[in-house]
């Protein structure tokens, strides 16, 4: 007989895990995307705390080209004569496209621009035909000194007439004469290229001719107290401050002790350039610390006699403004030099005066033209061997 098994068999039931691990699967997602954005959240919050720590840079830059006397006797005005007046252009446009290149172009302006209905007069008591300004600004110059031993040469009414003449030219920043007191103390500030600057002038002779008592502002006459006092009052609202100097020895190619000593008052005022004038021939350029010093550029136009008078310098320079966190700091870089010319040729009772650059002179323009751009470009770099002759 068959034993039968009496235990009771239990058939175990299947559990269906599907549902469940989906629903795992979809709370550990979402746990995994909020725990993710959490991430990304924090990550930004660092970029943007990286961002205020990273410092901002930001750098400009402008061009600036200086030149001397723009002296204008009579031979010169008279060769400029037209049926309708004046015209300078011709003489003038073999160095436009130097000038008109730079951002910013300077010139002492001599010889008054008291206009024509003043009566013009040459040397010594000058008075120019305003015509001559309109060429120079045409040619690019927007920086111009008024303050020379000649500013007074035709008193008040000329003056009055240059500085009428200037106003209406806008583009132009002049400095040295002014019609008031609180002309010539309010700040003139001009902008290029993000950089801001402003131009002083003086002069250390008016040839002995009295400043009027009443009328001190219509020409700048060098005192160490009312320089101090006019750059402390621009200093902090420009990036480059300008100073233009009429001084030193006349016809004499070496700085002497009182331009010296000036320009070190100048620098440790903290001028930027000092652009120097009078001798009416050139003489070095240095640079005292950051602050660069050009002695004489010599004349740029004028009917004097020697190739020493006749030759002018053209000082060029680059100014780099670099701001970092707010703070900005000028630094003046590649300063350069070139020759000019003033040649004159007299036909049919005419001079034909014309400027030429030294590159574009020849021996039948100017005899020995090599040996003298040697000898006159040889005193331009001798105080400083930063200085790029340019030929």
């Amino acid at each position: 007989m068959k034993k039968v098994n009496t235990k009771k068999i239990v058939k175990r039931k299947k559990i269906k895990i599907g549902p469940l691990l989906f629903l795992i699967v979809i709370i550990s997602l979402f746990m995994f995307l909020n725990f993710s954005n959490f991430l990304l959240e924090q990550d930004e919050n660092l970029k943007e705390n990286d961002k205020g720590n990273d410092s901002v840079i930001t750098e400009s830059s402008l061009s600036l080209i200086m030149v001397g006397d723009c002296l204008i006797h009579g031979a010169v005005y008279s060769d400029a004569k037209t049926e309708n007046g004046y015209d300078f252009n011709k003489m003038v446009d073999l160095v436009k496209p130097i000038i008109e290149k730079y951002d910013l172009a300077f010139y002492n302006q001599e010889s008054i621009l008291g206009g024509t209905e003043l009566g013009l007069s040459s040397y010594p008591a000058f008075n120019s035909p305003q015509e001559v300004g309109d060429a120079f600004i045409n040619m690019g110059f927007n920086l111009v000194s008024l303050a020379n031993n000649h500013t007074l040469d035709r008193g008040k009414k000329a003056i009055y007439s240059s500085l009428d003449y200037w106003k209406t030219k806008e583009s132009v920043l002049t400095a040295g004469s002014y019609y008031s007191e609180e002309d010539r103390i309010t700040p003139k500030i001009k902008e290029k290229n993000g950089i801001t600057y402003a131009l002083l002038s003086y002069t250390t002779t008016t040839n002995g001719i009295p400043v009027p008592k009443d009328g001190t502002y219509l020409i700048s006459v060098y005192n160490e107290q009312t320089v101090k006092e006019d750059i402390e009052r621009l200093r902090e609202q420009v990036d480059l401050l300008l100073v233009s100097m009429h001084w030193g020895e006349e016809y004499t190619h070496t700085p002497n002790q009182n331009q010296i000593k000036i320009a070190e008052y100048l620098a440790s005022l903290g001028v930027d350039i000092i652009i120097g004038h009078h001798p009416h021939v050139v003489q070095p350029i240095d640079f005292i610390g950051d602050t660069m010093v050009i002695y004489s550029l010599g004349n740029f136009i004028s009917s004097q006699y020697g190739v020493n008078k006749l030759t002018g310098l053209m000082a060029g320079i680059t100014v780099k403004k670099v701001t970092k966190d707010g703070v900005s700091v000028i630094t003046l870089e590649n300063p350069t030099a070139q020759l000019v010319y003033t040649y004159s040729e007299i036909t049919s009772y005419r001079h034909s005066y014309r400027l030429y650059p030294y590159k574009m002179l020849n021996n039948d323009l100017l005899s020995n033209y090599q040996t003298h751009y040697e000898k006159y470009m040889g005193i331009v770099t001798s105080m400083n061997s930063r200085i790029i002759p340019i030929l």
